[in-house]
């Protein structure tokens, strides 16, 4: 007898409402911390370079923050399992839930979690995010936020005028449950409104970021960006003038660096590389210049691509779909252009974009 068809929704809900058993049966070495589970990578290695998120709205959501790969709690069985291939992971989870009809007893624990999971409290992280942005001032200058710039070689009195997108929190509660001084980030979607907020923790003197989960989002940013650098024009992005070209960065530090070094030109934060493929441009956009890092792009091992590559071939194609002009800005021979920078240990940093 075949398996009852069902939408992919419900098998996605039903993995991410049993999701603290499927992280540990997938990824054995790993280790809960807060409402994630950690882990190096898919690999399955010791390390916390990868989140699950096991409570809430986005349970059963994940990101490899080494790779720039994410997607749902069926994606995570594909990727571990099945290299991949989506249809044998939706096999897969039919039998695991006991939606298959073979394992009624399965089929209860799955009924059961679903309906745990409908009685949890659900969060408005857009609001949270709202509340941590009003609660930032919106002046960087003379904060730990500057000085943590600074020790990137990132000038505001250089740059001219602080991004508005930008903001300094003194006191930020962290996952941990201490608080850091933290520089907040506005991530906004296609019509401008803030959606979600990034938070770089820092040392409380300013010479870095503080160990381990230093840079975190909170609130659904998919499609949305970080508008760093309006460029000549100094409109917003909506109203960016027919044929501008613009600099698109993993990071912030990233996309500062490069408004230092060309401010002629429009600069936006992407958050991630996977998020790279899901921007929401103006038609008005006609080049855009991918200011991705220089990470691993191929697993000798395994002969296959890292999701690095994968993730900038995703971005290129979106790019190239909507009719742009793209191309490659990413630095010889460093990681980021950040590096670069510090590299030279100059003050004069200058990018030439074919």
């Amino acid at each position: 007898m075949s398996p009852p068809l069902l939408p992919i929704t419900d098998i996605v809900a039903g993995l991410a409402a049993r999701i603290d058993t499927l992280a540990g049966e997938l990824l054995p070495r790993g280790i809960r911390e807060g409402h994630e589970w950690r882990v190096g990578s898919l690999a399955g290695e010791p390390g916390r370079s990868m989140a699950v998120h096991l409570r809430g709205n986005k349970a059963g959501v994940w990101a490899d923050f080494s790779s720039g790969e994410s997607g749902d709690a069926l994606d995570l069985v594909a990727a571990i399992l099945f290299a991949g291939d989506k249809k044998r992971a939706v096999r897969w989870a039919l039998s695991w839930l006991g939606f298959d009809g073979k394992d009624p007893a399965r089929l209860q624990q799955t009924r059961q979690a679903q309906q745990h999971k409908i009685a949890e409290p659900q969060h408005d992280t857009k609001a949270a995010a709202w509340r941590i942005w009003l609660a930032s001032s919106p002046v960087l200058r003379d904060t730990v936020a500057e000085r943590y710039l600074a020790s990137r070689e990132i000038s505001l009195e250089r740059l001219g005028r602080q991004p508005r997108a930008l903001r300094f929190h003194p006191q930020l509660r962290h996952p941990s449950g201490r608080a850091f001084p933290a520089m907040v980030a506005a991530i906004v979607a296609p019509d401008g409104e803030l959606t979600a907020v990034h938070r770089t923790f820092l040392l409380p003197d300013g010479s870095g970021k503080i160990p381990g989960d230093a840079k975190l989002t909170l609130g659904r940013y998919a499609g949305g960006l970080i508008p760093l650098w309006r460029g000549a024009s100094g409109k917003p992005l909506r109203q960016a003038p027919a044929g501008e070209r613009i600099i698109v960065s993993e990071g912030i530090e990233d996309g500062l660096t490069l408004a230092m070094a060309v401010p002629e030109l429009r600069v936006v934060a992407a958050v991630s590389l996977s998020n790279m493929g899901s921007l929401v441009l103006p038609p008005a956009i006609k080049t855009v210049l991918i200011a991705a890092q220089n990470d691993p792009w191929w697993d000798n091992k395994a002969q296959t691509a890292h999701g690095a590559a994968r993730g900038f071939d995703r971005a290129v194609r979106h790019f190239q779909s909507e009719g742009r002009i793209v191309r490659d800005a990413r630095p010889s021979g460093y990681k980021d252009h950040n590096d670069l920078l510090r590299g030279r240990r100059t003050a004069h940093h200058e990018t030439s974009f074919q």
